[in-house]
């Protein structure tokens, strides 16, 4: 174990918190990231747990990356570094919390309190008043260990509405600012969540149009003063093993899978790995000299017909599972290797068919939380966020181990040398399981011999 540096680094810095999902908490964080930016401060934002679409939204109003920042998933160590040096580039640090302040273990007050962060809350005030106050001091008082800053309206009617909310609130918990109730600022959404950037030039550039009209409504208010400065040290971090040089990764990125942590793409270069990007929408084949592929999350329900009539890719993905090139597929990458994609129209696609299962989208129930995967190289952490299921499928290698809840979590497939589940892995939990997971090449007559014995060799 070893840190780098000793010395504390001071940075501004705020959590944007809420009593419950839905507040406004991204439209808050992206607004206040933009606002800055365009002073000419470079901002370095957050978002406590496990999240792929909101750090999209706010990586464009930062104009910098954004990583995830969860204690249970990357743990304190890690999640202490990347403060420490952001600390280091950074004239302000924000962090978007997620669900309500106090929801989950660990949460993100939680969070807020282990780093000494100060807290504002976002309040969807619409169809209330002076009870906003009360709510605001209730978060304000539930923890003695919480610093709070102070309240932000959001959805404010008028500026009556405004005034009997600021009118309302104790001498310490100051009204920061007022969002107005105007259906422009709404972030578009989907049913895995935000609508994702990069989609089409004509969307990004609403978007931007979007944040600047939101960060426009944050002038003259307390809120644009910079926070106070916190104070980080490192934290004590592993040095990955080599134990990936010299291979290739192949790694499926365009619009169908764009569920990638840059953290995990960190931890494979730091590993020694050379990473391949292709696109199973668009590319023939897999990149020359791949030794492991990895297929994330992501949209394949969006282009499961495009993904379906690319069988040359197909064709492909299984030479390569015939040579025992290890292979994990995450989520979206799992259900575009299945046999069958039900789509959310209800339309049927037959897809890649290297695994066992049929592939179906719901729009309401699935699944989401953090879990951990118990592999035979080891155990990773991770997540679930998914509105699909599968059936006709393997018997479960293992199941997840769901953080905070007794009941089995997803299942996880093992099929020769690929591994499915829906649940997405966060690589720096465990960089060996990882490196053993990516280097278990099978011979092809063991590779063949396992899929005889599960009865569905493709």
């Amino acid at each position: 174990m070893t840190a780098l540096h000793t010395e504390t680094r001071h940075c501004p810095a705020l959590l944007v918190g809420a009593m419950a999902s839905g507040q406004g908490k991204t439209t808050v964080t992206a607004a206040l990231a933009r606002y800055h930016r365009r002073q000419g401060r470079q901002v370095a934002v957050f978002k406590t747990g496990p999240d792929y679409l909101d750090p999209q939204i706010l990586a464009m109003a930062a104009e910098s990356p954004v990583e995830p920042l969860d204690l249970w998933m990357a743990g304190e160590a890690w999640c202490r570094q990347q403060l420490y040096q952001a600390a280091g580039w950074a004239d302000l640090i924000l962090i978007e919390g997620a669900m309500g302040l106090f929801d989950g273990t660990p949460s993100s007050g939680d969070l807020a309190a282990r780093f000494g962060i100060p807290v504002t809350c976002v309040l969807n005030a619409r169809g209330m008043a002076q009870t906003a106050s009360a709510i605001a001091l209730g978060l304000a008082r539930y923890r003695d260990d919480i610093r709070f800053h102070g309240l932000i309206a959001n959805a404010v009617g008028s500026e009556r509405h405004r005034q009997l909310i600021a009118d309302s609130l104790p001498a310490d918990i100051p009204l920061l600012a007022t969002l107005p109730r105007r259906n422009e600022l709404a972030l578009p959404s989907r049913h895995l969540g935000l609508i994702q950037t990069g989609e089409t030039p004509e969307r990004d550039a609403e978007l931007c149009r979007q944040l600047d009209a939101a960060a426009d409504t944050l002038t003259d208010s307390p809120l644009i003063e910079l926070p106070p400065a916190v104070g980080f040290t490192p934290g004590e971090t592993e040095i990955p093993e080599p134990a990936l040089a010299g291979r290739r990764i192949a790694i499926a990125r365009d619009a169908a899978f764009t569920f990638h942590y840059a953290a995990n793409l960190r931890l494979l270069e730091a590993m020694g790995a050379e990473l391949q990007f292709f696109s199973p929408l668009a590319d023939a084949a897999l990149p020359d000299g791949s030794d492991a592929i990895w297929l994330p999350g992501g949209y394949p329900e969006l282009h499961a017909a495009e993904l379906a009539a690319n069988r040359t890719m197909i064709d492909s993905l299984h030479a390569a599972w015939q040579r025992g090139l290890p292979m994990l597929a995450e989520c979206g990458g799992m259900l575009y290797l299945q046999q069958y994609l039900t789509d959310l129209d209800g339309a049927t696609h037959t897809m890649a068919g290297l695994l066992p299962g049929r592939g179906e989208m719901r729009t309401k129930r699935g699944c989401q939380g953090m879990q951990s995967a118990p592999l035979p190289e080891g155990t990773l952490r991770g997540h679930a966020h998914h509105h699909a299921r599968s059936h006709d499928t393997l018997a479960p290698l293992a199941h997840g181990i769901r953080s905070s809840h007794t009941a089995p979590g997803e299942a996880i497939y093992r099929h020769g040398s690929l591994t499915a589940s829906f649940l997405h892995l966060f690589f720096p939990s465990n960089p060996n399981a990882l490196a053993q997971l990516l280097t278990s090449i099978q011979s092809p007559t063991e590779h063949a011999r396992t899929g005889e014995l599960h009865g569905t060799t493709p």
